[in-house]
């Protein structure tokens, strides 16, 4: 399959009627039994999430994901009823062809076609609010309601370079990367969007190793679903995705996980639902009961006890079209490095409410601006807090997760998670981002 490559960021674009009548005994008994079904109705709703009258002001919502396990909670949310138990009863939940088709599509709206909101990557809602990759460059303002999940995510190499000792550490990729470059190779690592989680992964791990991500190697960037097809036939020799990706590599033999993200940085945060401004502001109670939908399911997707259905579900062919084994042992924490590393129990698991995964902590969200401005994706004069306190609705989680009645001490207190530790010693202080910057020895900055 032909590869995009990466040139800055990416280009293509992909009322009521009123009916008055005289009121008869046969009225009255169809009046008594619809306030009979409706108090029924109302039973179902826990908590009162709504006064009488005043529920989301539109029943429907487009919503957009890609076949990532980490869009699990949107997934589940329309399978299990819980847009509908919170009155969202046309929730359309479509897959997405690549990043830059929900980013076109979040542009589009659902009235030009397009979708509301979607699972997307965390920095993506801000790179759109600020119009960096929009059309003409227009600011389409966005909120961040949530956080999909933490940690899941994998930096993968090509067969070729197994037995190296390639993990976090990978001086000797450094040593055959350019080995391969001095000899003519176009040495390839695959992202799937500029500016994006997989992007600033990838980047992180090579500049740590000392390896230039503008220098030393091409960044090209690949649709998930098409990176598995793309290393098979050698068009690069590393990628970073979510799964199942990852796993459907290792099961094929075509190459092995280097590295889990949450290895480079512990219940990292990755994937998050973020919907248009305009329509979060036209529709606050919508807007709300997506967030409570959404909420549960992650509650539901971190129980044990459903990880084989929630994999059974998402496999299926409404969604990634993948066999069940490319993902239940990594969404488990069985993890086959295919080097002949295996756990059975990662620390790096995949969580979507545990460990505060489904808060998007601001602090968390000032790290992905500061790695963008690094890399020269964003203006090294950026009000980055600024930013972030515009685009970070951390305050709609919070109202949320009070109404489906979330255990107190699984709502964070602060805004900030605080210090940030990286697999090569390096910290980030979100009270002074500039500082983490200063440290970083290769940067485009």
């Amino acid at each position: 399959m032909p590869v995009l490559r990466r040139r800055g960021f990416e280009k293509e674009r992909a009322v009521s009627k009123i009916v008055t009548r005289s009121i008869n005994r046969r009225d009255l008994l169809k009046v008594s039994s619809t306030a009979a079904l409706l108090g029924a109705v109302g039973a179902a709703f826990p908590r009162g999430v709504f006064a009488e009258g005043a529920g989301p002001e539109t029943p429907k919502a487009t919503l957009g994901f890609i076949a990532l396990t980490d869009s699990a909670p949107l997934i589940i949310a329309k399978e299990k009823g819980l847009y509908a138990k919170y009155g969202m009863t046309e929730v359309t939940v479509g897959k997405q062809a690549s990043w830059g088709a929900t980013r076109d599509n979040l542009e589009l709206g659902s009235a030009g076609g397009g979708i509301d909101g979607a699972h997307i990557l965390s920095p993506m809602p801000y790179l759109i609010s600020t119009g960096k990759i929009t059309k003409g460059n227009a600011p389409l303002p966005m909120y961040l309601l949530s956080r999909l999940n933490i940690n899941g995510q994998c930096i993968s190499v090509a067969g070729a370079y197994k037995g190296l000792g390639i993990g976090t550490q990978a001086a000797a990729l450094k040593d055959a990367f350019a080995k391969a470059k001095a000899e003519g190779k176009e040495v390839k690592c695959a992202v799937t969007f500029p500016g994006g989680t997989h992007d600033l992964w990838m980047r992180y791990w090579l500049a740590a190793n000392g390896i230039d991500p503008n220098k030393d190697v091409s960044t090209i960037v690949v649709p998930p679903p098409q990176m598995v097809a793309n290393m098979k036939v050698n068009t690069m020799e590393a990628f970073c995705v979510g799964e199942p990706w990852n796993a459907q590599l290792v099961n094929q033999g075509i190459g092995f996980s280097a590295l889990t993200t949450g290895e480079l940085w512990g219940n990292h945060p990755e994937k998050a639902f973020a919907m248009r401004a305009d329509w979060v502001d036209a529709n606050p109670k919508a807007a709300k009961a997506l967030l409570m939908a959404v909420q549960e399911a992650a509650q539901w997707c971190d129980k044990p006890e459903n990880k084989e259905e929630m994999c059974s579900i998402v496999g299926g062919r409404d969604y990634f079209k993948v066999p069940v084994e490319d993902i239940l042992g990594r969404a488990k924490g069985e993890i086959d490095y295919g080097d002949g590393r295996k756990v059975t129990d990662s620390p790096h698991i995949m969580k979507y409410w545990n460990d505060f995964a489904s808060y998007p902590w601001p602090s968390h969200d000032l790290w992905f601006l500061t790695e963008d401005i690094r890399w020269g994706y964003l203006p090294a004069d950026l009000d980055t807090k600024a930013l972030v306190a515009k685009v970070n609705r951390e305050d709609l989680w919070r109202d949320a997760a009070a109404a489906i009645g979330a255990p107190a001490a699984e709502i964070p207190t602060s805004k900030s998670r605080g210090v940030e530790t990286f697999f090569d010693g390096k910290t980030f202080d979100p009270a002074d981002p500039a500082a983490y910057l200063a440290s970083l020895a290769i940067k485009a900055v």
